[in-house]
């Protein structure tokens, strides 16, 4: 049975299937959180966040089909859509809040509480589900066949081929398992170290990798053109700039602004520190500006289209699959969420503040709904948003309210509602075109939306305060660098006091970049990142290319790529997971003579004793060896042996 616009779901409209049930909530839930805490954890190790719809699918067709012998492709749709709204809520959150942490710590007053974290996070959360539902009929429905939404679409063909979800749910676990034993071993047990850095003396710069299992993953998900662009900005940093930095400054014989001691002293990461955080704050910040720049026009015509289509209003349909929640709740969902937002003393907005949020959510809202159709989730500018909100925010509250600390949190708090609003509306988006495809009912989609909102939010804040008391952000093990170059942004505004030179070089360099025809934003990501961290992305990306080059036949290489983003996907959250894990023990007095959680590397004779010497760095990159080796046992290997054995 076709819809009313003559398209023709793959359940019709007219059969109602097992949906919304109590197995797809709760196991919906669980991914939820635990995809929210570990995109939170990598998006706070390397600025970037990856979608988990596919993922999630996979796994709920590997546990409700295979395990607990249930049938309906439904009841998995309805537990991707729960549990992806949990790495949208963590990106949004991740890339703004830790400011919060960093400013109460330098103020001498303590943290943001759980409270007031999760209360940004799930308003925010809440809105961008309740802003998106309007425009479903105009982007989802009317332009089906125009606008591609990339992610949605691709989980739909992945739950329309569930008969193959039990292998594939394998592939995912399988990761998963890997990565946290890995990340284990090396971090928790610390048999070898996790960075591997080398200082060029000499020349002046640094080299090194990660040899971690998320950065590989990213690197093989993003592909090898993404790797390669942000691996080029850590060489434009760390062995162009750098040398410079090092060259012409060793001579001077004062500190120079903002450093507190001698260039010729400083080690490469100091530099990095004190002056490219800097210079790729400003690539980074330019390069969101200028996505945003690009869009308007497309903003200017989605805006339109969407007012026009809410005032011209649309006859009721009573198909399954044009159900919505009632346009009555919604409204009064958007009031009670900015009523919160203004009112609950945990929330540092005032009035002002709430106002700008329903403006620039909706506004928002509307532009990563479409974005995201035509571009990829991966591709949405929700850094770009921010910064644009955080700026207007900044200037209007400096002028109303002055520079104190209160403006700048509310400014922050702001720009974190606005950014979780932007990147869950788009993720809604992506799903609710999944479910297009699969015949799900919006409405039921639109509640899972909401729930899995509700519990990511509520994780979201205590894994925020979790890993801020273990390690602390803009440290070696968290940089946080989203939340950096937004904390930058609102001093820059609110006191002036900021390097601009460096700032305005690296806003410069963005432009080239663009001028050149380069996709500027993973540069300019790298240009902020340690060198280390896009070495291994790009060893990911890397492998990605060897497996699409090989020489096979195309089913062949499609099954391996498949299996590939499925395994690192499983990689990334099984490290993010053991991550959290970690900070769990990092703060907890459960520890050896050292105050170590069973830290061999502490142990004065033996194997420990042996790895932390000079040897280490040699075991850390074989180690990383046999990790990719595993990785292509899974992958490309796993199909060759299942044809020497038939």
């Amino acid at each position: 049975m076709k819809d009313q616009n003559g398209f023709k779901p793959f359940i019709p409209a007219n059969k109602v299937v097992p949906e919304m049930t109590a197995v797809s909530i709760a196991l919906g839930i669980v991914l939820a959180v635990l995809f929210g805490a570990a995109n939170a954890y990598l998006g706070l190790r390397v600025g970037m966040t990856v979608s988990a719809s596919i993922p999630a699918a996979v796994i709920s067709m590997g546990v409700i089909r295979v395990i607990l012998k249930r049938d309906s492709i439904l009841e998995n749709n309805m537990v991707q859509t729960i549990g992806s709204a949990g790495e949208s809520v963590a990106a949004g959150a991740i890339f703004t809040l830790p400011a919060l942490f960093m400013w109460m710590s330098d103020w001498g007053v303590g943290a943001p509480s759980l409270v007031e974290i999760s209360l940004i996070a799930l308003c925010g959360g809440v809105l961008g589900v309740l802003f998106m539902i309007p425009l479903r009929q105009a982007l989802i429905v009317k332009e089906h066949g125009v606008l591609p939404y990339p992610e949605g679409t691709a989980c739909a063909e992945v739950l329309v081929a569930g008969e193959q979800g039990g292998s594939k749910a394998g592939v995912v676990f399988a990761g998963m398992g890997i990565a946290a034993a890995y990340k284990f071993i090396a971090d928790g047990l610390k048999l070898f170290p996790s960075d591997v850095d080398y200082e060029i003396k000499q020349y002046g710069g640094g080299a090194g990798i990660s040899v971690l299992p998320a950065l590989a993953g990213v690197g093989y998900i993003c592909g090898p053109k993404i790797s390669s662009y942000m691996f080029s900005g850590g060489i434009i940093s760390w062995l162009i700039l750098m040398p410079i930095i090092k060259l012409f400054g060793s001579g001077l014989a004062q500190p120079f602004a903002p450093a507190d001691q001698l260039i010729s002293e400083m080690s490469s990461s100091a530099m990095w520190g004190s002056y490219i955080r800097y210079i790729g704050a400003g690539a980074v910040a330019a390069a969101g500006i200028i996505s945003l720049i690009k869009s308007l026009p497309l903003i200017v015509r989605t805006f339109r289209d969407a007012m026009r289509d809410l005032r011209a209003g649309r006859q009721a349909s009573t198909l399954r699959t044009d159900q919505d929640l009632p346009m009555n709740v919604v409204l009064l969902g958007v009031l009670a969420a900015c009523v919160v937002i203004w009112l609950v003393p945990a929330v540092p907005v005032n009035l002002l503040g709430a106002l700008l949020i329903a403006v620039f959510g909706f506004l928002f809202a509307t532009v990563s709904s479409r974005l995201v159709g035509l571009v990829g989730s991966s591709n949405n500018p929700v850094s770009g948003m921010a910064i644009a909100t955080l700026l207007v925010s900044s200037l209007v509250l400096k002028s109303v309210s002055g520079t104190g600390h209160e403006s700048m949190m509310g400014v922050i708090a702001i720009g974190g509602v606005i950014c979780v609003i932007a990147a869950i509306a788009g993720d809604t988006s992506q799903d609710l075109k999944t479910g297009y495809i699969v015949g799900s009912t919006p409405k039921k989609q639109q509640i899972g939306e909401l729930i899995g909102v509700v519990a990511s939010a509520l994780a979201i804040g205590g894994v925020l305060y979790l890993l801020n008391k273990a390690w602390g952000y803009g440290t070696d093990e968290l940089p946080a660098p989203q939340a950096m170059i937004m904390k930058t942004v609102v001093e820059g505004v609110m006191n002036g006091n900021l390097p601009w030179n460096m700032i305005l070089s690296g806003a410069a360099i963005a432009v080239v970049i663009e001028i050149l025809g380069i996709p500027v934003m993973p540069v300019a990501v790298g240009l902020y990142l340690p060198l280390r961290t896009t070495s291994a992305i790009m060893v990911g990306g890397l492998v990605r290319h060897w497996f699409e080059k090989r020489k096979c036949s195309d089913e062949e290489r499609g099954e391996a790529v498949s299996r590939g983003i499925l395994y690192t996907s499983g990689m990334i959250a099984g490290e993010g997971l053991v991550g959290i894990l970690l900070a769990v023990f990092a703060i907890i007095p459960f520890a050896g003579p050292r105050g170590d959680f069973l830290n061999l590397s502490a142990m004065e004779n033996g194997l420990g004793a042996f790895l932390s010497g000079p040897s280490a760095k040699l075991v850390s990159l074989a180690a990383f060896a046999a990790l990719i080796l595993i990785m292509c046992k899974f992958t490309i290997w796993y199909r060759e042996d299942k044809n020497t054995k038939k």
